[in-house]
């Protein structure tokens, strides 16, 4: 029996999680094809925050990247996740909950107050993520938009993901 590692990505990784990426939303509904680009732009940037892969019998499998956002209330120590992705072979096999679970628990090691993120209801609300009104993401349904508080308060504003996130192909 094979066994998944969860790590941190190291250089050698790069290509693998683009491909992984480019994999995971090709058939994705609400994408512009760019996801794969990010990850690369908040490492060039700076602001990786967390990077973590998913390794099966020596291959990535996938990843997950978390990066910080920016609050209009001012509060601090928050964080964006995205993008968690799993090579369509891996889905539904628990490789993005260990990439949840892990990135969540480094987040908190590090001091972190919460977490957003913008997807699908149903598969990030089975890790605590939850609509907070107060929180809006402009532009994008907020039923899509949640968020994980480490500990109260929540905060209440505008969240403006890092400008990587509006990479172009």
């Amino acid at each position: 029996m094979t066994t998944l590692t969860i790590r941190g990505e190291v250089p050698k990784d790069v290509a693998a999680i683009e491909t992984v990426i480019k994999s995971a939303f090709r058939d994705a509904p609400h994408t512009d094809h760019t996801e794969h680009l990010i990850p690369a732009s908040l490492r060039n940037a700076g602001v990786l925050t967390v990077s973590l892969v998913a390794e099966r019998d020596g291959n990535i499998v996938g990843h997950v990247a978390v990066s910080p956002v920016s609050i209009s209330d001012g509060a601090k120590g928050w964080y964006g996740l995205g993008p968690l992705a799993v090579i369509p072979a891996m889905h539904r096999r628990g490789v993005g909950s260990q990439l949840m679970h892990e990135s969540l628990k480094m987040l908190r090691e590090q001091g972190a107050e919460g977490c957003v993120v913008l997807g699908e209801p149903a598969y990030y609300q089975r890790f605590g993520f939850k609509n907070e009104p107060g929180l809006v993401l402009p532009n994008v349904p907020a039923d899509y938009f949640m968020a994980l508080s480490f500990g109260p308060p929540v905060p209440c504003g505008l969240v403006s993901y890092h400008q990587a996130f509006g990479v172009s192909t």
